[in-house]
């Protein structure tokens, strides 16, 4: 039994990098997102994708929606164990206020102690991907399936696979509009490719 997970970070929305996002509602593509989505769609398009899934968040549907037409996937299903973390009281907070906050800088440092407010922990959102990605590789050999997600959840799925602590998020990117290649089989899995980005 083999399956292939291609780990696709959704593209940019317009405010990427200048507050939490989150699960704040109404978060849609700006106009370099969906270029973005144009050329991992063309790039996907080589990977004869059978599956799609993805968050149930605005920019990874629209990221899922196009990767979708340039594959002509028809299957596009969402799952709520690709969702965002769930910050709580954090969420739709700029950087600037959320780097006042004394829990925000604990769970920079050690996210495997520490819970955001009203929300879940890394271990939490590592379990919760980690499961969907084990119940689909077991369900059939040879499936080629995208998950669109978020960044911090394609990072507790790639330290599992690389037996790294959760803690060592900042170790690696994931940006937006990347795709990273996990493999999965009896004998494992492998982190076939890492955060590839197409220019």
């Amino acid at each position: 039994m083999t399956a292939t997970f291609f780990l696709v970070r959704h593209a940019a929305h317009d405010n990427v990098g200048n507050f939490l996002a989150g699960r704040t509602a109404g978060i849609s593509l700006g106009e370099a997102g969906r270029s973005q989505v144009q050329r991992l769609g063309q790039r996907l398009r080589r990977e004869d994708i059978n599956e799609i899934y993805t968050s149930p968040r605005e920019r990874t549907l629209e990221t899922a929606e196009g990767i979708a037409s340039a594959c002509g996937a028809s299957l596009l299903q969402t799952d709520d164990a690709l969702d965002e973390v769930n910050f709580g009281e954090w969420s739709g907070k700029t950087f600037d206020v959320l780097d006042g906050d004394p829990l925000w800088r604990r769970w920079n440092t050690t996210r495997s102690l520490t819970r955001t407010p009203g929300g879940e922990t890394m271990l939490d959102v590592q379990a919760r991907i980690f499961g969907l990605i084990e119940t689909l590789a077991g369900s059939g050999d040879g499936r080629r399936i995208a998950l669109v997600s978020h960044a911090d959840v394609i990072k507790a799925a790639v330290s599992h696979v690389l037996g790294l602590p959760i803690d060592a998020w900042p170790r690696f990117d994931i940006a937006p509009a990347s795709l990273t290649t996990v493999v999965i089989g009896d004998w494992g899995a492998k982190v076939m490719t890492l955060n590839e980005v197409t220019l």
